[in-house]
Formats: structure tokens, sequence, C-alpha cells
């Protein structure tokens, strides 16, 4: 199921390098009017795309919240459907697509995901072609099938409540566990007092947080002191770890990547503020 899961991510991750390089391929007409190739109103690599729905034999599905697809200007691809997370290079020769083999987490989903992803499955089956139409894509299978992405504009750094679902450490990214206790589950909020607030996985803490440009120079927090279960224990160390100190951070629609000096770091998504100052400090 994984397996035949990642691929499926990856074959629409490498379409996203079809989309950037539709008007170099062909002839060698380069900047030509571009009739006939797929055109850029808005830069393709670099922008973080969300999967709105998934169109297969006729069946329309709605994407799980937080699906989104990613490529690097250096040709690396990621992509998550809610669940996993999956990473793989991408080549595109005209309009074939070849990928490398995919690195995936592998946590169980949930059986609305599960659904989604055996949409994305059959959708993504074959050769794909994509357009571009502003700042929407649509990628479309022989048979007809289709997957539709909007990109996401980027979140506002402070007074977004931010919800840790990646913990970073150099090159390594593992999910944060999905059986977390819902007031277990990771988060901050960046306050226009340099301030940063939330739950680091077992405790509640405040601290210090001056945004400069992409840095962020995080002072020592304070907040309680309980113990929990070690695997929460684990995820509150990895966090902490993360906001220690300058680090720098970018945010790419809705996702934010914030990493230390030592390579620690966490990736979080936007997500409402609804009855934070409760889960914080009770």
């Amino acid at each position: 199921m994984h397996t035949q899961r990642m691929a499926v991510s990856v074959s629409v991750l490498a379409l996203l390098t079809l989309a950037a390089c539709g008007t170099e391929s062909g002839s060698g007409s380069g900047s030509g009017d571009g009739s006939d190739t797929v055109q850029s109103d808005v830069p393709v690599t670099g922008v973080a795309w969300s999967v709105d729905s998934l169109t297969v034999g006729g069946k329309k599905t709605e994407a799980p919240a937080g699906s989104r697809l990613e490529i690097d200007p250096k040709g690396r691809a990621k992509a998550g459907f809610g669940c996993n997370h999956i990473s793989a290079d991408a080549r595109v020769e005209g309009d074939r697509i070849t990928f490398g083999k995919p690195v995936s987490t592998q946590m169980a989903c949930d059986e609305t995901t599960e659904k989604a992803e055996k949409a994305a499955l059959a959708a993504m089956g074959g050769e794909v072609t994509a357009k571009l139409s502003g700042e929407k894509l649509t990628l479309t299978t022989e048979g007809g099938d289709t997957i539709a992405l909007s990109e996401e504009k980027p979140a506002d750094l402070v007074g977004t409540r931010w919800a840790v679902n990646t913990l970073l450490s150099g090159e390594t990214a593992t999910s944060v566990p999905a059986d977390l206790p819902k007031e277990r589950v990771p988060h901050l909020t960046f306050g226009e007092d340099g301030t940063v607030h939330g739950n680091s996985g077992c405790n509640s803490f405040h601290g210090k947080a001056a945004v400069k440009g992409s840095t962020i120079d995080f002072g020592p927090p304070a907040g309680t002191r309980k113990m929990c279960p070690e695997a929460e224990m684990e995820v509150e160390r990895a966090v902490l770890a993360a906001l220690d100190g300058p680090a720098t951070y970018t945010i790419k629609g809705s996702t934010l990547t914030v990493t230390s000096k030592d390579g620690k770091g966490i990736g979080a998504t936007a997500a409402p503020a609804k009855s934070e100052g409760a889960q914080e400090h009770g």
C-alpha cells in the first residue's frame, strides 16, 4: 500500500518539473510564443501547491486537509496527503516522466486519508499531462482522471497558530506521532511583542522570540514541568531543541520550517487558533 502511494505522489511531483520546464522543451524555440507549451503565470518550482480534489472515473473526491505538493529548484520533490511525508528526485524528458526511488515515512493513516490516497493512486496511474492556469494546476491522466491543485499563499508568521507535525534533524525528517493525545500535539504562536508561546508536546511554554528578516532568536523558554509518557517527552525534547537560540525560518504556503544552527528543526502547519489558551495553561 505504501509503495503504491509513494509512486503516485512522486509522479505528481514530477509533473511540477514538467510544468516548470515546459517553455524550454521541444525544438529549442526557447522564448517563442509558447502556443504549444505549458505556460506559467506563477513560478511552479519553489511553490507550495495545495491539492484541492481528485476526480477518478468521473467521481470527485475532496483531498484531505493539508494535502500538498512541492518541488524545489534543485529538482527535489516532496509530497504529503495529510499523513506521510514523501520525497524523491524527479526528471522529465519532453512529456515523459522518470522519477527516482521515493523515501517515505511509514505512518498508519486514518480511513478518510486512506480513501483519498486510493483515489490519488487511481488518478495518477500511467502517463499524465500538466496544465497551469494562473494559480491553478491541473494534472490529467490519459484516461481523463484529474488532480486539481492551487497555489498556497504564505501564512503570517505572527499571530498564526502553528501545529507541529514534523521533527527535523539534519537531513532526517520524522513525523510527530499521530496517536498523541489532542492536548499534547505540539504547537506554537508568535506574538507581535517578540514572544512565543505554545505546547512542546507535554508542557506549555513561553519565551522570547526576536524575529529579524529570515531569522528568529529564541530566548530560554519557561513553562510547566509535568512528566508525560516517554513518546510525548521525546517529542518535547525535539521541539525545544529546535527553539533554542538563533534559528532560520521559511514559510511556504501554510507550512513553517524552523531550523536551528545545529540542524535541529521543526515543520509546522497553520491551524485555526481555537481554544488555544485553555490548552496551553491547563
